[in-house]
């Protein structure tokens, strides 16, 4: 898939593909508007969302309501580091949800590819290209 990125000013940094735009900012204090938010704020609720998606199909194929269920992530950085070591999703279930459903909800959000991707990093290929423009 590719993607293009480009800098509509300020600090702002939006990523194109297909026909999505994801708009990116930084805060205030970073010297951004806060105009949305900042690409580690994207990138960590992409773990959430897809984890999200998961649980939503589970439940879509059982016929189980989805009233009231969702999921609370919390990510834990390193205070030496600033880097996350621990992303928490808990899955909170209403009691509409049979008790027979919550470990499989577990392994369902278990089965996300951002997930996946932490156990199993891509190699990262970082290089300039010199474009002419017309």
């Amino acid at each position: 898939m590719e993607m293009i990125v480009d800098f509509p000013g300020g600090a702002r940094v939006d990523t194109h593909f297909g026909p999505y735009t994801v708009a990116t900012d930084q805060p205030p204090a970073g010297g951004g508007a806060g105009s949305a938010p900042t690409p580690f704020a994207v990138f960590l609720a992409s773990v959430g969302a897809c984890a999200g998606i998961y649980v939503l199909g589970f439940c879509k194929q059982r016929g189980l309501p989805t009233d009231g269920l969702r999921i609370v992530q919390r990510a834990h950085a390193d205070p030496l580091t600033g880097l996350i070591g621990e992303i928490a999703l808990e899955i909170q279930v209403p009691p509409t949800i049979p008790a027979k459903y919550h470990e499989a909800l577990v392994r369902s959000a278990d089965q996300c590819l951002v997930k996946k991707h932490f156990e199993h990093p891509p190699q990262f290929q970082i290089y300039t290209a010199v474009v002419e423009t017309a």
